[in-house]
């Protein structure tokens, strides 16, 4: 029986497991080291050691399009509220371990960061198990994150691998915070017809219909589909998501606070964010030994072009 980790999980033990590399780090929120990654083309990354969690990407043209929490502690042992965080080896309370798995709150060692050959702005991290993490989850594990961003286009990858001689699995996410200007005005194209678990409303298997999911209440479901393509549009700009490796996707946005919400979150922050996720979160998925799974998602930036002048006789197009 694994027993239930603390937070202690990922504490000096597990951070002992970060390597010595040459990889240049800046000192971030909370001292925390961090590296900074711009591509040829302007593109903009960061991403921190603790928990390999990329905080902020920005578009070669473009504003920034994650959101950060204000409220966010930086501290080891402790998640960072927003960007991208890293759920394994369990999603969500889906299991004995603390929520969304230990490895958000652990220090990666760095691999590699700069530009790729094509000029892209890349960062490479990498943990391995320790006997602190065995000791929570008892397999033998490697994960490695590769964040690349370019022109209007990012793309994040976890790889997990089973260097062991037992099988192991796993749930987990990319849980990507994205930053919009208003999630009441903001939709989701593409998730229909696919069933879903409502967690909030306590709905185990419904259909979705909306063309055009509404974000006006709060919401936190997984659908149980991968699609070729989702749409976040907003009225002034739309972001494609698209996922692989994943056998679920999960949408979550808090909503207002009815009561004590979390202490990271801003009252009004559900208004500036929406999670929109590529999970492995129905069942678990099984690595066997000497094999490594890849959980990716890309995400593209597409602003609305500007509108034409009145009187042309042409309409705006739509991205």
């Amino acid at each position: 029986m694994v027993r239930r980790a603390g937070r202690g999980v990922a504490n000096q033990d597990v951070m002992n497991t970060a390597r010595a590399s040459p990889v240049a780090t800046i000192p971030g929120e909370g001292g925390l080291p961090k590296i900074v990654a711009v591509a040829a083309d302007g593109a903009r990354i960061e991403v921190y050691l603790h928990g390999a969690q990329l905080t902020a990407w920005q578009p070669a043209a473009g504003d920034e399009r994650l959101y950060l929490s204000p409220r966010s502690r930086f501290a080891p042992g402790m998640p960072i509220r927003g960007g991208i965080p890293l759920c394994f080896p369990q999603f969500a309370d889906q299991g004995p371990l603390p929520m969304h798995g230990f490895v958000r709150e652990c220090e990666w060692a760095p691999i590699f960061a700069g530009r790729s050959p094509t000029g892209a702005a890349e960062v490479r991290l990498r943990l391995d198990d320790s006997p602190r993490t065995r000791v929570a989850w008892p397999h033998a594990f490697t994960c490695e994150l590769v964040a690349t961003a370019a022109g209007n286009d990012l793309t994040v990858t976890l790889r997990v691998g089973n260097p062991g001689s037992a099988p192991f699995a796993f749930t987990g996410a990319l849980h990507t915070y994205l930053r919009v200007r208003d999630v009441r005005s903001t939709v989701i194209e593409g998730l229909a017809p696919a069933r879903y678990r409502d967690k909030r409303l306590r709905i185990d298997d419904a259909a979705e219909t909306a063309p055009a999911l509404a974000l006006t209440d709060p919401l936190d479901r997984v659908y149980h589909t991968v699609p070729s393509e989702l749409r976040v549009r907003e009225p002034h700009r739309s972001l494609v998501v698209r996922a692989s490796g994943s056998t679920d996707t999960v949408i979550w946005n808090p909503g207002p606070p009815s009561g004590p919400g979390p202490h990271d979150l801003p009252d009004d922050g559900y208004l500036a964010m929406l999670c929109v996720e590529a999970a492995i979160a129905r069942s678990p998925l099984t690595v066997d030994p000497g094999t490594t799974h890849a959980l990716a998602q890309q995400l593209t930036a597409l602003p609305l072009p500007p509108a034409r002048p009145t009187g042309s006789g042409a309409t705006r197009p739509r991205s």
